[in-house]
Order: C-alpha cells, then structure tokens, then sequence
C-alpha cells in the first residue's frame, strides 16, 4: 500500500488558521475531560543527530499517530504518520513545518483569548523567525491590535517592514526592555539560553506567550516573571516539567505547583483562566502530539 503524501504547501492551502484554532481548542477539551491521550516526546542522540518522537491518541476526531523528526546542527526536519482510530488504517504522511507553525501560534491564541485582555492592542514579538510571524499573524486576526513591536538579534528595519507587510498591523523595531513593558501581549519565540528580559517590566495586565524553547536548560522568561504571574498554562504538565526550562529552572517559590494549570483544564472548566484586568498571565509552550495529530486529521479530512 501506497500511503498519499501531504505537504506544508498542500496544507497551507487547504486549512485555515481559525480552522487549525477550532480543531486544537476542540482537541485540548477532549484532553481536558480525559477524552485524548498524548505520548510524551522521546529523545535519541548519537554522532551530534537527534531522532525525536511525539504522538497522541483523539478518538472523538478519529485520528491517531506520530511526529518524528531529526535535529542536525540546529535544523529541523519533520514527518507525521497519521491513522484512523477508528480500524486502525494508515491514513497518510504528512510534511509538518505548516503543521508546526500552525498549531504552535494557534495554541498561543488560543490561550491568549483565556488569558489575555480582549481589549490589548499592542503585540511584542522576540524573534523574527517563522515562528514570530506565525504568531503576529494569527494574533492580528484575534485581537484588536494597534501595533506590532519587533524584538531582533539584527537591527535592519527591513525585518519590520517586512512583518508589518505579512500581518497588517503597523510594525517597529524595539528593544526587549520598551517591547516588555509596553506590550499588552508578549510572545517569546527565540532561542534565547538565558531569560530575553526582566519579569519586572510586564505591566500589570499583560499575557505572555513563551513558545521560543522545549529544552530544560533555557528558558525565556525569568523567576521574576513568573512570580508576578497569577498562573502559568501549559499544555501539558508531564512533558512541560521536563521539558520546560522556563519552569524547571524556576525558583519554586516563585513558580508553586499549585500555580500551573492546563490549558485542557481552564477549556473543560477545571481551571480558571483569566479573573481580573492587572493580572499578569504567562503561557508557556514546548509543542506535544495532541498538536499535531488534530492538525494533520484537519488537513487529511480536508485534502483527501
């Protein structure tokens, strides 16, 4: 059997970035009522390459399966293996670099509209990579946005221009200390070791999206930070404790147990979100499977 192949250009024309938001937060609300099942990330080294596996199980959506990709020299290259889960069949493979951009912004917005103030009309973006435009994109389209700060290791003004351009919010260069405390939403989106800014400068009110990193030994967002913070959502607790340095490097006092929350939780109501207009919130992701196979079971039932 010959299974179709489904590529990033085949899936960005056929789903929606509102689509990808509908099927995930429909996906983090079975998981949040114990109706999905993920397999947490395994990694695998030797010689300087890495083999990485992550999936999920969603019977309400019908679909079950993998990512599995290879890390070299800092570059990603990434496949999905979909079934059904209804009889089992291999649906199909998937490219996922689409995939990957769009479900780790839509998850963002989707946490950002729980945990951000309806109202914010300033976007902070560090980094002005794929990932940052994925977010400024899908942020435009969910907040009323005024402008867009662009945080950069480069200083050409082009890079905001050009970003300006792809998300049609007026777009300027910024340092992390004036993109900090004047954002009402801040997405991190770096590679950064080491934390981008201090926490100090968030003004009361904002959220933050710290999506840049999935290694336990950097971190975006510092003990400050995450001490002003009223609750810290990630996808995940098993995979975020282990994976998160943002979380794992954390001071425990400043970061509690008790102050971690699902985003399946605060979307199936075990959680709250939100409960007033100067609470700082932080939402902290590391990417799981849950993502990615209700993405790639979007993308199949739309193309097949």
């Amino acid at each position: 059997m010959t299974l179709p192949h489904i590529t990033d250009e085949m899936v960005e024309a056929a789903v929606s970035a509102a689509e990808a938001r509908e099927v995930l937060a429909d996906a983090f609300l079975r998981f949040g009522r114990e109706e999905a099942e993920m397999q947490a990330r395994i990694r695998s080294e030797a010689g300087g390459v890495k083999l990485s596996t992550l999936g999920a199980v969603i019977p309400g959506q019908e679909v079950v399966g993998a990512k599995v990709y290879t890390t070299i020299k800092g570059q990603f290259s990434f496949i999905i293996l979909l079934f059904s889960s209804v009889d089992g069949r291999a649906l199909a493979t998937f490219d996922a670099g689409a995939i990957t951009r769009l479900r780790t912004a839509g998850c963002s917005v989707i946490a950002a509209q729980r945990l951000a103030r309806p109202m914010s009309s300033t976007l902070a973006v560090f980094g002005s990579g794929p990932l940052g435009r994925a977010h400024a994109i899908q942020m435009a389209e969910a907040f009323p946005l005024r402008q867009v700060l662009l945080v950069s290791r480069s200083s050409d003004p082009t890079l905001a221009a050009e970003l300006q351009a792809t998300c049609g919010i007026p777009t300027r260069l910024a340092t992390a200390e004036q993109a900090a405390a004047e954002a009402d939403i801040v997405v991190t989106a770096s590679r950064s070791p080491t934390a981008l800014f201090s926490g100090d400068l968030l003004k009361p009110g904002s959220f933050v999206a710290a999506v840049g990193s999935s290694l336990p030994n950097t971190r975006e967002l510092d003990d400050r930070a995450m001490s002003r913070a009223s609750l810290v959502a990630v996808e995940w607790r098993d995979q975020s404790l282990r994976e998160a340095g943002d979380l794992v490097l954390a001071d425990p006092a400043a970061l509690p147990a008790e102050k971690i929350v699902e985003l399946g939780e605060i979307l199936a109501g075990k959680a709250r979100g939100r409960s007033s207009d100067d609470e700082i919130t932080i939402y902290k992701s590391v990417g799981v499977g849950l993502q990615d196979i209700a993405l790639a079971g979007l993308a199949y039932r739309r193309i097949e």
